[in-house]
This record gives C-alpha cells, structure tokens and sequence, in this order.
C-alpha cells in the first residue's frame, strides 16, 4: 500500500524535527594546537642591565611577540629581508623563526626605549614639530619601541587616548606603556611595512629610524644583534647570557 499524503507528511515533519534537535546540540570546540615557541637569547644590553642592573628585558615580552606575528613573517616573503641577521631563516623551523623575531624585537627596543616599558620621550627636533593626530599634542614617542597615539588610527593598534589622558606620563598603567600593547603594535607596523607595502626590514623611509641603514641608531642596533639564535646561522656574540635567561622550548598556549 503506497503511503498516504498524511503519512509522508508527517515523516518529513520527524525528520526535519530530528534534524533540528541534532542542530541544537551545543558543538563543541576544535581543538588547535599551539604554536611551538622558544625563548629569545638576550641582546648585548640585557646582558649588562644583569650585570650591572638597569631595566631589562623580560622573557614573558617574547611571548607577546612570538604570538602576534602573522603567518606572513614566518615565511619565505621576509627571507631575503632578515638575511643580513638570520641568513638560514628559510631553513629553520617554525619555532625557531619565532624566537628569531623576538630576538629583533628585544634588540629594537634596547636601541629605542632603552628596555624600559615607561620610556617617554618628547621630540624638539623641526621634523617631530608635529601633533599627534589623536592627541592634538607635540609629537611623542612612548613605551618599549618608541611609538605613538595615532598608531591607533594607522595601524589599528590597542591605545586608548580617551582613558589615558587623565595619567600621569608615565604610568605604567597607561595602554601605550604596557608591554602588550606596544610590542603587538610594533608587530603590526613591522607587517605593514613589510608585507602590506612590501618595503624591506632596513628601509630610508621605514617607522624607525634605528632600522634606516646609515644612521647613529642603526649603528647601535646592528651591535645589538650579535646575540640571534645560534640556528640562524651568525656567528656567536662575545657577549655571554644572563643565568636566569633559558633557551630551551617553552610550552606556551596561545590565541590570536
């Protein structure tokens, strides 16, 4: 006997209700691995900030790095950039190219903020004559790299002008002067530089002037950048590492 219309109506009904039911069901989350990550060597300046005290790096601040980077700057696209500080970069895991920029980013900020988070610096200079275009006031390079409000409007990078107008200049509770925020940034302008405008890492027109070949600061920073990961394939600095520093792989779980 061939079903009735009634009948395969109402099996339809069931089945769109049990399909429903199973769609309801809460999903649960994948799971995705973390990326492997290693701690940075220490440049020549944390090496004697531990010697003879000072602001130093922290090795939680490599993590802020090695988490913000996009896939882009792990690949083959800054290969030839990075070249002149990690000639094996192409060739060396994931982890390793993570403690690599790590590395860059401690030595840029030993050049620029001295290490120090509440590093503030107001610029007398004709070309710094300027106001930020978010605070309305004379040009001002803030926190660990040196960077400024109006970061937030070009690079969509996490300062609030709003709430940290009404602290001190350098308190560290101000947004631009916490670690988080002014490494993620600089990782963000580094990208910017690199993969959205494809401008090499030492570039004339670059963000900071300790990377434009030629100058005082670059001077210094190349010096800085005698410590990179053995794997990169430099030659080992003099300088030896602080004893409280370790290089060996640090499980870390990670969210972008």
């Amino acid at each position: 006997m061939l079903p009735t219309r009634c009948a395969m109506e109402a099996a339809a009904w069931l089945a769109i209700a049990v399909l429903a039911a199973g769609c309801d069901k809460p999903q649960q989350p994948v799971a995705t691995a973390a990326p492997a990550m290693k701690l940075a060597p220490a440049t020549p300046i944390d090496v004697k900030r531990a010697e003879i005290g000072g602001p130093m790096w922290d090795p939680a601040w490599d993590k802020i790095v090695e988490v913000a980077l996009p896939p882009e700057m792990l690949s083959t696209q800054v290969a030839r950039d990075v070249r002149p500080f990690c000639p094996k970069f192409d060739a060396i895991g994931e982890a390793d190219k993570r403690a690599f920029w790590a590395y860059f980013f401690q030595a840029l900020a030993g050049v620029e903020g001295g290490l120090k988070p509440t590093a503030n610096i107001r610029h007398s200079e004709p070309a710094m004559e300027v106001r930020d275009q978010v605070t309305g006031l004379q040009a001002r390079t803030e926190g660990l790299l040196q960077l400024a409000y109006e970061d937030e409007k070009r690079y969509g990078c996490d300062f609030n002008w709003a709430a940290d107008r009404m602290l001190k200049a350098r308190d560290p509770a101000r947004t631009i002067l916490q670690p988080k925020n002014n490494l993620e940034c600089g990782v963000k302008i580094l990208e910017q530089q690199m993969i959205g405008r494809h401008k090499p890492l030492l570039s004339r027109s670059g963000y900071w002037a300790t990377l434009r070949p030629g100058t005082a600061s670059y001077r210094m920073f190349a010096k800085q950048m005698a410590n990179v990961p053995a794997v990169c394939g430099m030659r080992a600095g003099a300088a030896r590492r602080p004893a409280r520093r370790s290089t060996q792989p640090v499980e870390i779980s990670a969210s972008r």
